[in-house]
């Protein structure tokens, strides 16, 4: 049996706290352990409850999300972090992520969206909002020429192009293993070398460049030996 994933809710507003927390817990089967618009209690919560994932707005008063998260991190608090917010700037989603956020969704996104990214944080994996995807791209690939990045697809191999399609997507390791009818450890040195083909350093980052070059769209379904 699955184990029951665990969330604690920060945020200001608790019209939105109280929202978000009727949707996981009644949609989605997930349990909320507290919540809190208060930077003390969202620390104490934090450590006494130790959730699987810690659902965050950016723009709390008095202090800010970037603020806490700094204090969470000071303090030995490793508990991922899932930034829920309204801004979509390239500042603030660099910020996130440079803090060590696991995920960045905006409050605006379809509920089942942001279920889905909220347990797919809880099963290790880092989420960004669709929209926010290429905001992203500009972020990590900052001024690289277009054709040098191009260039860098012709080194993947049919399975690694067919791979990065499930990446594009958001998919698991075990989800891309049981999609393609191989082992996932082949998905595991399949991603390991994507990653060093195209220079990037995590998933998200192969999620985004797919993204950007239309992979999912222009490449289709391909078959091709594990």
């Amino acid at each position: 049996m699955n184990k029951q994933i665990s969330v604690v809710l920060i945020d200001d507003h608790g019209l939105c706290r109280r929202g978000l927390a009727e949707l996981l817990e009644q949609r989605a089967g997930i349990r909320v352990l507290g919540n809190t618009g208060k930077p003390d209690e969202a620390v104490s919560l934090l450590r006494e409850m130790q959730p699987d994932v810690a659902v965050m707005d950016l723009r709390m008063a008095p202090t800010d999300g970037f603020t806490l998260i700094a204090r969470l991190r000071a303090e030995g608090i490793g508990t991922p972090i899932v930034v829920l917010t309204m801004s979509d700037s390239h500042e603030d989603l660099a910020r996130a992520f440079q803090a060590g956020v696991r995920g960045y969704l905006l409050k605006d996104m379809d509920p089942d969206e942001v279920i889905d990214a909220i347990r797919r944080t809880a099963r290790g994996e880092v989420v960004v909002a669709p929209m926010m995807a290429i905001k992203l791209v500009d972020m990590l690939l900052p001024g690289e020429p277009k054709k040098s990045r191009e260039s860098y697809m012709k080194q993947l191999t049919q399975r690694e192009r067919e791979i990065l399609q499930h990446l594009s997507s958001g998919k698991s390791n075990k989800a891309i293993a049981q999609a393609l009818s191989i082992s996932h450890d082949t998905v595991k040195l399949h991603v390991r070398h994507i990653l060093s083909k195209l220079g990037l350093a995590s998933r998200v980052e192969a999620a985004v460049f797919a993204v950007e070059h239309r992979v999912a769209h222009s490449d289709g379904p391909q078959r091709a030996s594990g």
